[in-house]
């Protein structure tokens, strides 16, 4: 079969090197990839939020199925238009997507059917926002409603930072027209979860749960990014029966309810309060870095996964996951999530251990070279049978890959490491 996979990160790097070990797959394309993928896939140079292109794409070379995995284009329909053209997919409508897409129409969902999350309200207009920051407790959480790259939220520890805040959305147009409506919530408190979840809208199977790190800098300090790594399973997490009952079976028949029902993989951004799990956020796809200390473990095949989330057969399939922990340290562009250089030659010394993957994100190749390209470079990946080994084989991997003002977090898997053998 002709497969094709849209996008171009650390995360699609994740899927492609998963789906390759398919014998199912003749062809294996990706649109546009990176300078890592390019060893595992065909990279075509065509962006993930161009729809036209994707098709012709699709129709020129007989493509039989889809992996749509980025926000934007799930948001602007590429799978709808996909499906109608004859190509199935994984990945949700463009209708279904907009529970990442809307902040607003998630927490709406939730608060219709009962499903835990923080209070909230919705403001479009930016008085009536800064008069509810005025009567509200501190902390306070500003969101843009919509997508935001992972940078939308914004913890107010003072009234004057959370106006702030909604001004740079609202009025300073920060995010674009994402920030023109803003969710205003509740701080909650408690360790965040993340649950990667396979679902063809009947059923689901739940994946290892994982602990993201979002801030840039050691002891969660510094911005807001797109994730700086990760570890799985989280050992914070022991309510995978509590979140089956209250949150992830009442979210798929919410959609399906709302006649939106959702097929592809559904994360549930977790905080476990002293109330028991509360969702922070939804997200429409694969996470990431999630997906790259996730898809390390499973035993199956991903692409008969991705296939009965099409056909709605899931039910069907035997999805077993190792009994293994891994980490993953992302190495970033100094300057990160603010400004940064990009063209610096990456070099990987010999030797990397069996027990490592190294996933590309922000590289291309460049007259035969290896070069940075955006502001997280690379993931570096350890799987192991402890978590404290899975981060000193990670970390030590780290030390053997070489770029101009490479930059990393050393703190990752700490927190997680503490609570393990607070357990013992």
């Amino acid at each position: 079969m002709n497969v094709m996979v849209i996008g171009s990160g650390g995360r699609e790097h994740a899927i492609v090197h998963a789906l390759a070990k398919s014998t199912d797959i003749d062809t294996l394309y990706c649109l546009p990839g990176n300078g890592g993928i390019a060893s595992e896939a065909e990279c075509v140079n065509i962006k993930a939020t161009d729809i036209q292109g994707i098709v012709e794409f699709a129709e020129k070379n007989s493509i039989d199925f889809a992996a749509v995995i980025p926000d934007d284009p799930l948001a602007m329909g590429l799978t709808d238009v996909l499906r109608a053209k004859g190509v199935p997919c994984f990945g949700p409508s463009a209708a279904a997507a907009r529970i990442e897409s809307s902040k607003a129409y998630a927490k709406d969902l939730m608060r219709r059917y009962g499903i835990p999350t923080a209070s909230y309200e919705v403001f479009s207009d930016r008085d009536k926002a800064v008069d509810h920051v005025k009567n509200s407790s501190l902390p306070i959480v500003v969101k843009a409603d919509g997508l935001a790259l992972g940078k939308g939220v914004i913890i107010a520890q003072t009234q004057e930072d959370a106006i702030t805040a909604i001004d740079s959305m609202m009025l300073d147009e920060r995010f674009g027209k994402s920030g023109k409506t803003v969710v205003i919530e509740e701080f909650l408190q408690g360790p965040e979860v993340s649950l990667l979840v396979f679902t063809d809208s009947k059923t689901y199977a739940v994946m290892p749960s994982s602990m993201d790190h979002k801030r840039s800098k050691n002891n969660d300090e510094g911005d807001n990014t797109g994730g700086m790594g990760t570890v799985s399973p989280n050992p914070f997490f022991d309510y995978e029966a509590l979140c089956t009952e209250r949150i992830i079976e009442p979210t798929i028949k919410a959609m399906n309810a709302e006649g939106t029902p959702f097929k592809g993989c559904l994360y549930f951004g977790l905080m476990i309060t002293k109330d028991g799990p509360k969702v922070i956020e939804y997200n429409c796809r694969f996470g990431d870095p999630e997906t790259q200390v996730v898809l390390p473990l499973l035993n199956s095949d991903l692409f008969e996964i991705m296939r009965a989330v099409e056909s709605e057969t899931l039910s069907e399939i035997d999805i077993s996951f190792k009994q293994l922990t891994s980490c993953c340290v992302v190495l970033c562009s100094d300057g990160y999530p603010g400004k940064y250089d990009t063209g610096f030659e990456i070099s990987f010394d010999d030797g990397l251990p069996n027990d490592v993957l190294c996933y590309h994100a922000g590289t291309k190749l460049t007259d035969g070279k290896l070069v940075t390209s955006g502001g997280r470079v690379l993931g570096v990946v350890c799987v192991r049978d402890s978590l404290s080994d899975a981060v000193e084989g990670a970390y030590k991997a780290c030390e053997h890959i070489h770029f101009k003002g490479k930059y990393m977090r050393t703190d990752i898997g700490r927190r997680a490491l503490t609570m393990t053998e607070g357990k013992r």
